[in-house]
């Protein structure tokens, strides 16, 4: 048996900050501890008490350290990592300027395992440990993001990228092949380790009518799978949809037409939902994913986050590099708070968080078992500096309640104000 006692400022959740008062479901421990054993959080508490109860563990005393659950990125496109930052164009534009090229390049499995190692680096220098990404058409593209997952045993979301037009040839398969594809690969990898297989239409403009079927018949067949997808980014991409399927009563109705709406679907941005996709989402349960510095970017538009709240709606928090213009969860909580002051709210720091932990996992409906600094969960933590840069220190210093003293380092803290990370109860 290995134990190990993390020592430091602890900040977990009881419930979802974002219905109620945000102070009712945070647990915070100035001076709190918390005790792994073989990889899992076994305790959480005062650091006094479980230092008297764990005698035997090896101790991280991290002082003034901000103990977190390790972040989950709900939505993003592991290929698309060396074009993150890539100028200009809006979706369709960006698309085929840049998305399209580079991904075709991923039927090499050399390269793309070079790219899903860089990929897993940069997401765990910046304190996150759990990635939702989409894979490209090739199937090498998946082994090498499975693959390079296991090596850091990270829990991972991940699945073949389907498109049968509407993309160049180098990136179409066909309504067979993206079923047999991706029911070969998710009997390889999904339940493997940590490995979670998602069914993985790209969106409704770049799958036939017969994929969407054979997509949606596969995940019948398999329904403790994850459906991750696209809804609603862009108003232009809106109007596409229309004219490609005419007879839909909106968008969501492409997808729960050919039985791809469920309720462990994942619709990525979710910008201009009508009243009835808002409440078909909520009756089912399904999850959204908020993509804010992707939205703003690209130019998508303002996701609506306290209305899906308030409908009782899984939300979760992403990326979405390349699209989005930082590997950070902080800079992307940081776009939250931005994107939710011009929609007239002002997010509150634990929000925020919950947002990027908690929320995530259960938008993944891994809720419990990570992001989340709770007895049972998997030892994914992440240690926060909060004085990682002279602007933030000089700020922070003046803070009068831990909140005070995290919001700066949400709003400009990056890789440097993550001081230490551990995957599976390890240290990296």
């Amino acid at each position: 048996m290995t134990k190990h006692l993390l020592l430091g400022q602890t900040i977990g959740f009881t419930g979802n900050p974002l219905l109620g008062d945000w102070p009712d479901a945070v647990r915070y421990e100035q001076r709190g501890a918390l005790c792994i054993i073989d990889g899992r959080i076994a305790a959480v508490g005062a650091a006094d008490a479980l230092r008297a109860a764990h005698q035997d563990a090896n101790v991280t005393d991290y002082g003034n350290g901000l103990i977190s659950a390790g972040f989950v990125d709900a939505h993003m496109h592991y290929p698309q990592t060396g074009i993150v930052a890539s100028w200009g164009k809006q979706l369709i534009d960006w698309l085929n300027t840049y998305t399209f090229p580079e991904e075709s390049r991923f039927g090499d499995p050399a390269y793309a395992a070079d790219v899903a190692a860089r990929t897993l680096d940069l997401a765990l220098d910046h304190g996150t440990t759990t990635l939702t990404s989409f894979c490209t058409i090739h199937p090498a593209s998946v082994d090498a993001f499975f693959t390079a997952a296991a090596a850091r045993n990270m829990a991972v979301v991940a699945g073949k990228t389907c498109m049968d037009r509407n993309a160049p040839d180098t990136l179409r398969d066909t309504a067979q092949t993206a079923y047999d594809d991706s029911k070969a690969l998710l009997e390889k990898w999904h339940g493997v380790g940590r490995a979670q297989y998602a069914i993985t239409p790209r969106f409704s403009p770049t799958s036939t009518p017969d994929q969407l079927a054979a997509l949606g018949a596969l995940w019948a067949e398999h329904p403790d799978c994850l459906m991750q997808t696209h809804l609603s980014e862009q108003l232009s991409e809106i109007a596409w949809v229309r004219d490609l399927f005419p007879a839909a009563r909106d968008y969501l109705d492409t997808y729960e037409t050919f039985g791809l709406l469920g309720a462990r679907g994942l619709y990525g941005h979710a910008i201009h939902l009508e009243p009835r996709e808002v409440d078909r989402l909520a009756e089912i349960d399904a999850a959204v994913v908020h993509c804010p510095t992707s939205n703003t970017f690209i130019g998508s538009g303002l996701f609506d986050l306290m209305r899906l709240a308030q409908a009782s709606l899984r939300i979760g928090l992403a990326t979405d590099t390349g699209g989005g213009s930082s590997f950070s969860m902080l800079r992307t909580m940081a776009a939250a708070y931005e994107i939710g002051q011009l929609r007239g709210i002002a997010l509150h720091p634990a929000q925020l968080l919950w947002l990027a932990t908690e929320g995530s996992a259960r938008a993944l409906h891994m809720g419990g078992q990570i992001g989340h600094l709770g007895v049972g969960a998997m030892a994914d933590i992440v240690v926060l500096d909060l004085a990682s840069t002279p602007a933030i220190a000089q700020r922070s210093a003046r803070a009068e309640d831990i909140w005070d003293a995290l919001f700066p380092t949400i709003m400009m803290g990056d890789d440097r104000a993550v001081r230490d990370v551990w995957v599976a109860g390890k240290r990296r």
